[in-house]
């Protein structure tokens, strides 16, 4: 039996999961092209898994025009080729998201087609390659000898809060942009983010979800049989403030994550409490119990123990008199009572060598008490 011939060009597009910020209102969707015209030598595949594996490749190295020649029923070529870049989309987190936008056409009968793809990226091959290049260089820095993966994890986040300022006018989207500038939106904090676990050997995926009523990605993190939840972008105050680093959004179980945010997408589930594991640990003891308990005072987990409660004015004098000897000018307590009552002891700090107190107040998390950062200066 003749094939029939099919005459007409389809064409299909879509732009791709671009997630911007969860802070100001009113994102859009600007499109940034890119500069390159590279194509790919016509080649001949016969099954989706071929096609899936050209798109991955070429995509990786930022191929603008992919063009090969498909043999097999194009009935459901629409179907299958989205299909395909789905998987293709997929298989390289980073990729996907700095794919902007892309189209496909087809011509050809009904057992062979000439399928010629056209794609967008927010970030060009020598950017990328740029990224990489630099995490490789952040990574010497900030990751030491003989640090767990605890650890490791804490100073990339770190690293990206303090490295990093949300962009504000919503324009710089991806790792590129945001290690130039300083500058990103939550897509460019949680692609950095991405880099920076992959290249120190952390298995990591990137969430695509909103929060604040805005769209909204950060980062899920798999550490010690476990996943949870790393927020760097919403871990970093607007407006900027240099040298502060929050850890409201970090490590964070689903159950913890849904006061905040949403997610529609199916991900690995994050049950844990990242608290109790690292209690956990530490109770079990170990050549890394030490740098463990720092992590936990760090993280301010030591504030559940029940001598972190503080009462009285002795109470957080005694804290702010341990802070001074420690040359510091903030200390953070959890406090047991009204915000009222609060004022009232904390008007008493002025017996000390401090001025210009200030504070703030806030519910720490499955307690019934406050969580109370304390800041002065120095007479």
């Amino acid at each position: 039996m003749r094939q029939r011939a099919v005459k007409r060009w389809i064409v299909a597009g879509i732009v791709s999961a671009v997630v911007f910020g969860a802070i100001p209102p009113g994102v859009g969707y600007p499109e940034v092209f890119a500069d390159s015209q590279n194509t790919l030598k016509t080649a001949s595949v016969s099954s989706l898994q071929e096609i899936q594996t050209i798109l991955a490749e070429m995509m990786q190295n930022r191929q603008t025009t992919i063009v090969f020649k498909y043999q097999g029923s194009t009935q459901n070529i629409e179907n299958d080729m989205q299909k395909a870049m789905n998987a293709a989309l997929d298989d390289d987190p980073y990729t996907k998201y700095v794919v902007d936008l892309y189209n496909y056409s087809y011509k050809g009968t009904t057992g062979s087609a000439k399928i010629t793809f056209q794609i967008n990226y927010r970030e060009s091959a020598a950017q990328s390659a740029y990224v990489n290049e630099r995490v490789k260089e952040i990574l010497q820095e900030i990751i030491k000898e003989g640090m767990n993966e605890h650890q490791k994890v804490k100073a990339i986040h770190d690293y990206v809060v303090l490295n990093l300022k949300y962009d504000e006018k919503l324009q710089k989207y991806t790792a590129y942009e945001g290690l130039k500038t300083g500058t990103a939106v939550c897509q460019g904090y949680a692609l950095l983010t991405y880099k920076l676990l992959q290249q120190a050997g952390m298995n990591n995926q990137i969430i695509e979800g909103s929060a604040g009523g805005q769209l909204h990605a950060w980062n899920l993190v798999y550490i010690n049989g476990h996943w949870y939840h790393l927020d760097t972008t919403w871990d970093d105050p607007v407006p900027d403030m240099a040298g502060v680093v929050k850890y409201t959004y970090y490590m964070r179980s689903d159950e913890q994550m849904r006061k905040t945010h949403s997610w529609r997408n199916v991900y690995p589930p994050a049950k844990q409490s990242y608290r109790q594991t690292l209690r956990s640990l530490i109770t079990a003891g170990g050549q890394h119990t030490a740098g463990l308990q720092d992590l936990e005072k760090q993280l301010e987990y030591t504030l559940y123990n029940p001598e972190s409660v503080m009462k009285n004015a002795q109470g957080i004098q005694g804290q702010v008199r341990q802070a001074l000897k420690e040359k510091k000018n903030t200390v953070t307590i959890r406090y047991s009572g009204t915000e009222k009552q609060l004022l009232d002891h904390l008007a008493t700090l002025y017996e000390l060598p401090v001025s210009n107190i200030s504070y703030l107040a806030e519910p720490l998390e499955e307690t019934k008490d406050l969580r109370v950062e304390i800041h002065w200066e120095t007479k």
